[in-house]
């Protein structure tokens, strides 16, 4: 320590770095997977987490010493994908910021952020030329009359038809499990745990969404899913109604704009109340003090809401 100091060196940052050493690049990503893994709501963000590390991070640097990783390290593992995947390259700059930031509290790296100081020398990503638009709700009846007049698959027809219906996200239609449904109370109660909010969404199945779900009920004997993947008994992909929407019915608008259009039909065509829309879509009340004294869930307005637009998606309006 004495050399050291004499060297211009600092000796007590020297022995901190020295426990960094034993440490790496992998041991500490799943040490800081582990510290938050339990907050995260959806375990499938929790295993993405870990798969895009030991996809593309772990093979270059997981064996290296946390203290030890550098800028270029960094730019190794992400220049590949930079470009071509953009997204994903930049989930795994933000999940190594946090593996840096833990291992700094942990007194195992010193110095610059080694992410920082290399994406100061990655190429700057164009934002995406290709664009979809909003898809208007006087288009949806026609386009549910071409779903069903489609040779898309059934399963991935009725998923569709049951997300345009109900309003909901792709993520909680296509997560809908049967012990979710009550077809006699015309109910579906989506768990807390899968949605955005963190609270349990109740969904009051018109007549139509009931058709839906009793038609998949005979495609799937004795599953869990209520639209499963024809290849096994686990749910459709996203990438499976976005295909069937965007490349199958060539409509130019994402599957999550149903849930806008949904919305804009609401507000421009009925005199439903703001709030009963918004608990439709399964939004928390942002305002504090509304929030406070609503404390139903407004189901018999949303029923009848959702009737008018069943009717209306079916051109009975």
């Amino acid at each position: 320590y004495r050399k050291i100091a004499r060297e211009g060196g600092d000796p007590i940052q020297e022995r901190q770095r020295g426990p960094g050493l034993v440490v790496s690049v992998k041991d500490a990503a799943l040490k800081v997977h582990a510290l938050n893994a339990p907050s995260w709501r959806h375990e499938k963000h929790s295993d993405q987490w870990t798969s895009s590390l030991e996809r593309h991070v772990f093979p270059m640097i997981g064996d290296t010493a946390i203290s030890e990783v550098t800028s270029a390290d960094i730019l190794r593992v992400l220049s590949p994908i930079w470009v071509e995947k953009s997204d994903t390259a930049k989930k795994i700059r933000q999940r190594l910021r946090m593996v840096i930031k833990w291992a700094r509290a942990q007194g195992f790296y010193r110095g610059d952020d080694p992410v920082e100081l290399a994406e100061q020398a990655l190429p700057k990503v164009k934002a995406s030329a290709s664009h979809f638009r909003a898809v208007s709700y006087d288009e949806l009846p026609s386009i549910i009359k071409r779903l069903r007049a489609s040779k898309i698959s059934l399963p991935t027809q009725l998923a569709l038809e049951f997300l345009i219906l109900t309003a909901c996200r792709t993520t909680e239609v296509l997560g809908a499990q049967w012990n979710e449904v009550d077809l006699d109370d015309k109910l579906w109660v989506i768990p807390a745990i899968r949605m955005k909010s963190g609270k349990a969404h109740e969904v009051p199945l018109t007549e139509r969404m009931t058709s839906v779900l009793r038609h998949a009920a005979t495609l799937n004997v004795g599953g869990d899913f209520v639209f499963p993947s024809g290849i096994s008994r686990r749910p459709l992909s996203n990438n499976t109604l976005r295909q069937a929407l965007q490349k199958r019915l060539e409509v130019d608008a994402t599957v999550h704009s149903m849930r806008s259009a949904f919305k804009d039909w609401a507000a421009e065509t009925t005199n439903y109340a703001n709030e009963v829309s918004e608990m439709a879509l399964g939004h928390v009340i942002s305002n504090k003090v509304e929030a406070a004294y609503r404390r139903g869930n407004l189901l018999r307005k949303r029923r009848q809401l959702m009737d008018d637009w069943s009717k209306f998606l079916s051109g009975c309006d």
